[in-house]
């Protein structure tokens, strides 16, 4: 009788037990050549029917010259999150999904041959990343008794993006950048997505200002809407912040930016939102990198004056102003700071750190290990993210080991990589140097100090500012929420005390807080947090346009652009 019964489950789920390894095929129909990347085998024990897009469960090793026709086996020695090894897999049914995040090989100007994804217009995502190759998913009944060999087989391939089409007002611009491409040893491409003024096409004389928002890879220009709300749209529920209907919240705010921006009385200015994902991020950080390359220079020196030049960009930097919040913060202050003449204001909103003593939660000058304080026999886990009320949801630890498992090398995109990727030296192997062991937590001091002299934005302007504090003075704005889900504050706090005591000229700088604020509060005293963060535009163009009037050169145009 038992045996029967058993035999009917196995009718529709794969009977296996605790399955020590998995076997995926790589078929000759999906690709013609050898393949490198990171293999994974994702499971779920959710209603998910792939894995990919939510996955609970991630093991992943390293594949190189994966021959078509042969197959490549996950056992107990590949590393996994958040169970590191296989055989602690816990008995249920699971949902399972190999996926192959496919590397190319680059030869770099500096010699070094590296192996890493390459973005193709889905802002460096792994799970969606065209070309990608996955298996289907397959339905499987563990327990831990029996070993076990679970076989999978690709069978398909993420398709191309498409891009997006040009409208009236929102265009989009691509360039292959002659400093990328020496670096990376291939053609490298830098777009954008550029919001022209009400007018434009028909005050042909008028030059204008550019706005620059910065952060995350933006598929189009965000936040814009040329239609009313969908009356239709069925409200979703948003988690972070604990309200309902907020999809209609997001197409109303943008409906309302579109009438402001084509309404009276609006600057009228040049918008823009820049496309710069690479091979270990969504986005460069808008800075020169020893290991991403001279994205700085791209996007200053080539990509901004060729906006400037096909749309009548007034095209000096007296009239060009950053804006941004998060990863967008962080860039607005750093290319504000490493290029004091090309932008004339920063409006940096919950930056990522800038003052490494406080990088979240770390000081990377004093502390010995990331992971935990230790205090005598007490080692305690430092948090990585927290809620509204200050509850950890991850670990300093979790969060790192997670990225162990999407990729070595700090290969994972994940976001202690980029910093990693962008901040360090570059180590003997070509790739990042690691500012602490991805296992343990030890930080690397030699690393650190690397990462002080070079992007620690606040030792940088104390350092710098009898040399540039002339042109840096009065175009820092600073805003953060006292319980930043990143703990981002706290690099603010110490920040700012450096700011205060900045003299011979004074920094003239703002620096502002919201008590309770989370992730990403930006300044607006008036609004709640998912209203504010919906509103960078209209709040940061109408400001800048004021504060120009106080930092332009003699002669400079501020009325033409204000029909």
């Amino acid at each position: 009788m038992k045996k029967a019964f058993f035999a009917s489950v196995c009718t529709w789920l794969v009977c296996i037990a605790a399955a020590q390894s998995f076997t995926v095929t790589l078929p000759k129909s999906l690709s013609s050549k050898p393949l490198d990347g990171r293999l994974f085998i994702l499971l779920s024990k959710d209603d998910s029917p792939e894995p990919r897009l939510g996955a609970q469960l991630t093991f992943g090793v390293d594949v190189n010259d994966w021959k078509p026709g042969t197959a490549k086996t996950l056992t107990t020695s590949s590393y996994g999150y958040p169970i590191e090894n296989l055989k602690n897999i816990p008995a249920g049914e699971y949902h399972v999904q190999a996926f192959l995040h496919i590397y190319e090989t680059f030869h770099r100007k500096d010699g070094h041959v590296l192996k890493l994804p390459m973005e193709h217009g889905e802002g460096a995502q792994w799970n969606i990343q065209p070309g990608n190759i996955y298996s289907s998913s397959k339905k499987i009944s563990f327990t831990p008794s029996a070993k076990f060999t679970v076989s999978l087989s690709f069978d398909k391939t993420i398709e191309p993006i498409k891009e997006p089409e040009d409208t009236k007002y929102v265009k989009h611009i691509k360039i292959q950048s002659k400093r990328l491409t020496e670096f990376w040893g291939r053609p490298m491409y830098i777009g954008a997505h550029v919001l022209l003024p009400e007018g434009w096409d028909t005050h042909t004389d008028v030059k204008y200002p550019l706005a620059i928002l910065h952060g995350h890879f933006p598929a189009d220009f965000g936040d814009w809407r040329t239609t009313a709300p969908d009356e239709n749209l069925k409200p979703d529920s948003s988690t972070r912040f604990r309200i309902t209907g907020y999809n209609k919240i997001e197409q109303q705010e943008a409906y309302n930016f579109y009438k402001l921006w084509t309404g009276p009385n609006f600057p009228r200015v040049i918008a823009i939102e820049i496309q710069h994902a690479n091979q270990y991020y969504d986005d460069s950080y808008a800075v020169n990198s020893v290991n991403l390359g001279p994205w700085g220079d791209a996007i200053t020196y080539e990509l901004i004056p060729e906006i400037e030049k096909r749309f009548r960009g007034i095209g000096q930097g007296w009239a060009r102003f950053v804006y941004g919040g998060s990863t967008g913060g962080w860039e607005s202050l750093a290319v504000q700071t490493f290029y004091p003449d090309e932008y004339n204001g920063c409006y940096a909103a919950c930056p990522d750190p800038i003052d490494f003593r406080n990088y979240t939660v770390v000081n990377i000058y004093k502390d010995k290990n990331a992971y935990y304080t230790e205090n005598g026999f007490q080692r305690t886990p430092r948090p990585g993210m927290r809620d509204y009320l200050s509850n950890t949801t991850i670990t300093l630890e979790q969060a790192n080991l997670m990225e162990l498992a999407l990729g070595d090398n700090t290969r994972s995109r994940g976001q202690w990589d980029i910093w990693e990727a962008v901040f360090s030296p570059m180590g003997k192997n070509g790739y990042p140097a690691r500012i602490w062991d991805k296992r343990t937590g030890e930080i690397n001091k030699e690393v650190a100090k690397y990462w002080q002299e070079n992007y620690d934005l606040a030792y940088i302007l104390q350092r710098d500012w009898p040399k540039y504090g002339e042109k840096w003075k009065g175009k820092i704005h600073i805003y953060v929420g006292e319980m930043d889900n990143y703990f981002l504050n706290n690099a603010v706090y110490s920040a700012e005390e450096v700011l205060k005591k900045l003299n011979n000229p004074a920094c003239n700088c703002e620096v502002d807080y919201e008590p309770r604020a989370e992730h990403c509060w930006n300044g607006d005293h008036t609004q709640p947090n998912y209203i504010s963060r919906l509103r960078y535009h209209q709040m940061f163009i109408t400001k800048w346009a004021e504060e120009v009037k106080t930092r332009s050169p003699q002669g400079a145009d501020l009325t033409g652009w204000r029909y």
